[in-house]
């Protein structure tokens, strides 16, 4: 029996079992590797905010490159893969509606004029550092995150509640860099992570919610970190309004987004 398996497990075999300590403290080991290693890699590059492709390589692409090492390493050592990239838990098909208005934002919200003047370059080391973030948030949060708590047993609407908690407790830790500001990005960015938890069940996979989650935070970036002589890019609202928009759809909506029972149910 693994030592990973705990009595609560309600895991398939022929796969590795996880407990929730051992969740916690793997989720403590992916911040640390983000956390440690961007403050490390700003010290060593000398760069205090992300506006050159030298500030981006060592802030965010070292650190976050290793964090996403980390958690596909873990997940593959889980013999996770699987259920983490599959999804065989549908949605009705309106909430299709989520990945769209995810798409739309970041389309309208990306400040093309100012990634025009950094070069291509930039722009391309920018794409691969916040894909990094997306496949990495999205692998641990909504990937190893939804798998442990399908296997402990908990409903539905429990794996979306508690995967999206733990996704904004755990950007508390950019109280480190960010202050108090973080607790209202925790609060923020657990919303999103229930829009992203429903992405991936109307996707049917983890692929379209990584890749959508990058974007974004492409998106948001180009409009705020890397703006020359601009404190507000117009498009980033967009973005912005994402989260009262989907969270007033899915308040309506709430009661239909389950698949409707048949009778044989």
């Amino acid at each position: 029996m693994s030592t990973l398996h705990t009595e609560a497990s309600t895991a398939p075999t022929g796969r590795r079992r996880l407990s929730y300590p051992l969740y916690a403290a793997i989720v403590v080991v992916y911040l640390a590797i983000i956390q440690g290693g961007g403050i490390w890699m700003k010290h060593l590059s000398g760069e205090d905010d992300f506006r050159s492709t030298r500030a981006v390589f060592y802030g965010m692409i070292i650190p976050l490159g290793a964090a996403l090492i980390f958690t596909y390493g873990v997940i593959a050592y889980l013999g996770w893969l699987r259920p983490v990239l599959r999804e065989d838990r549908p949605v009705r098909s309106w909430v299709r509606i989520v990945p769209i208005v995810f798409l739309v934002a970041i389309a309208g919200g990306i400040a093309y004029h100012a990634l025009s003047q950094k070069g291509w370059l930039f722009v391309v080391v920018l794409l691969i550092a916040t894909q990094f973030v997306g496949w990495g948030e999205e692998g641990m949060f909504r990937g190893i995150g939804v798998v442990i708590l399908r296997d402990h047993g908990l409903t539905e609407g429990k794996v979306a509640l508690w995967s999206s908690l733990i996704f904004g407790a755990v950007h508390l830790a950019n109280g480190i860099t960010h202050g108090a500001s973080a607790i209202f990005q925790a609060i923020v960015v657990s919303a999103a992570g229930y829009f992203f938890y429903l992405t991936r069940r109307v996707t049917g996979g983890n692929i379209a919610n990584s890749i959508i989650h990058g974007l974004f935070d492409f998106s948001l970036l180009t409009g705020t970190a890397i703006l020359v002589d601009q404190t507000l890019y117009p498009g980033t609202l967009l973005p912005i309004l994402v989260y009262p928009l989907l969270a007033i759809i899915l308040l309506v909506k709430r009661r239909k987004i389950e698949p409707a029972l048949t009778p044989a149910a």
